[in-house]
């Protein structure tokens, strides 16, 4: 009885993992596909517990040990998850997204260790054992790269720890990691080898961090997906370990979807995974090539009234605009043009922000309407009709350098055409270059006008500057 419950309930957790899944496809329906996962969670958690009513009799002298300690560290989880999320600030969703992808791929990891130190892996045979130890592999890679991935969002490192022959280290390193595998494969079946599986588990960490520092901010929505599918691959192999059906299902899902996204932002930026993760990006000639013209300056106040008096006006929000939490504010800018007959629109590019649908999520938060909000594709020939167009904190996915300049890393990388518009006008702090140090050709042009100063406080202005015309 107790076995057909935990197979109903993982089969109704998997259905409403794929349905959620199914609904995070669309903005106006993500919330509760959610929260229809979520409840898949919670219901393949609580079959995990239905284990113990059905554990062998020489298990069960630490049964209640065990159990005690697993609902301690459910209730920590749940606790710290719940007051971080409901505390984290817009511009903090990325690390958090980060350390998400670690701790999933941590945890695959664990449970790697736990049945190899235990010899459970070794007991069920060859394949469990190979099982478990790719899982091991990929979660620790996914764990220890989350981490520096995390610490470079979060600025507690500024640099791209880059030296001389560090493909080949890496290289060097998995091989090493596989060496190890293969020792754990010969020696585990007469016996757990626990130095191999150390040595082998230290080998994988080292890995992660080896293969992260060298990535350039730029690329940090590439590499957030990518261990996101790490994540999911080690869980799904660890599912096969543990033969939990939940486990694989979810694994294969997140991992595939996780694939999928990493592949299409790459071609976002037309650029190969292999190329994100071994290049030097940003670190090298800045492909300015001697940009010619200079950065002109206009108020917030001259800038919203051009806007105001305008027909079409397209706004392209980046990270800048989530780091002044001004979302709101331009929120209350776009329905002041709005009530003035001006047609207003956003552009959002596929890498734009610190993750993949930051942007989307910013807008969101601020309660923009879904049909105003419009991906690169769908847009971009929209600019040329356009009276204006509004950056506020975008860099990379604007810069005209991407299409004609063919010294710069990012030339071949689709943009959205803001140059196309007959204004351009860029809300920025100051004139420093973007995440990546390439600078940005857009704000040399002749119909662009910087607006400089915090994005909130430039919003203020704007939004005062419209409504000081009495027709709003």
């Amino acid at each position: 009885m107790v076995n057909f419950l935990i197979a109903a309930a993982f089969f109704v957790a998997t259905l409403l993992f794929i349905y959620g899944l199914k609904r995070m496809a669309s903005p106006v329906t993500a919330p509760s596909g959610i929260r229809v996962a979520g409840w898949g969670m919670v219901i393949a958690v609580a079959a995990a517990f239905l284990y113990a009513f059905d554990v062998r009799p020489a298990a069960s002298e630490h049964l209640g040990t065990n159990f005690l300690l697993a609902l301690v560290a459910l209730g920590i989880g749940v606790a710290w998850a719940w007051r971080s999320g409901k505390r984290v600030e817009m511009t903090g969703m990325p690390q958090m997204v980060a350390l998400y992808n670690g701790m999933g791929g941590g945890a695959a990891a664990a449970i790697a260790a736990v049945e190899l130190y235990s010899g459970n892996a070794q007991h069920y045979g060859f394949v469990v054992t190979v099982l478990a130890l790719v899982g091991g592999l990929i979660g620790a890679v996914a764990l220890s790269g989350s981490v520096v991935a995390w610490a470079k969002l979060d600025g507690r490192l500024n640099r791209t720890l880059r030296f001389s022959a560090q493909q080949l280290v890496n290289g060097g390193l998995l091989a090493l990691a596989a060496l190890f595998a293969l020792y754990v494969l010969i020696v585990g079946a007469g016996g757990v080898p626990t130095t191999g599986i150390t040595l082998f588990f230290i080998a994988a960490l080292v890995l992660g961090v080896l293969l992260t520092t060298p990535i350039g901010g730029a690329d940090m929505p590439v590499v957030i997906s990518l261990y996101n599918a790490f994540t999911g691959l080690a869980v799904a192999f660890e599912g096969f370990v543990l033969q939990n059906p939940a486990m694989i299902i979810a694994g294969t899902v997140v991992g595939s979807a996780g694939t999928l996204l990493t592949f299409l932002m790459a071609k976002a930026m037309n650029r190969s995974v292999s190329n994100v993760i071994f290049s030097n990006f940003g670190e090298e000639d800045d492909g300015s090539g001697g940009i010619e013209g200079s950065m002109k300056s206009v108020d917030a106040s001259d800038a919203a009234i051009s806007m105001y008096y305008g027909s079409k006006v397209i706004i392209v929000p980046g990270y800048g605009l989530a780091v002044a939490q001004a979302q709101h504010k331009l929120y209350e800018f776009v329905k002041l043009l709005q009530k003035q007959g001006v047609e207003v629109a956003f552009a959002i590019h596929p890498v734009a922000g610190r993750m993949p649908g930051h942007m989307n999520v910013l807008l969101a938060e601020a309660g923009i309407p879904y049909d105003i909000i419009h991906d690169l594709e769908d847009i971009n020939e929209e600019f040329a009709l356009s009276d204006a167009a509004l950056v506020i904190g975008a860099n990379d996915v604007v810069n005209p350098a991407a299409r004609s300049n063919e010294s710069s890393p990012i030339y071949g990388m689709p943009i959205l055409n803001v140059d196309h518009a007959q204004q351009a006008f860029v809300v920025k702090r100051g004139q420093g270059r973007g995440y990546s140090g390439v600078e940005n050709e857009l704000f040399f042009a002749d119909n662009t006008h910087m607006v400089y100063g915090d994005a909130q406080k430039v919003m203020v202005e704007m939004i005062e500057a419209v409504k000081s015309l009495g027709n709003a």
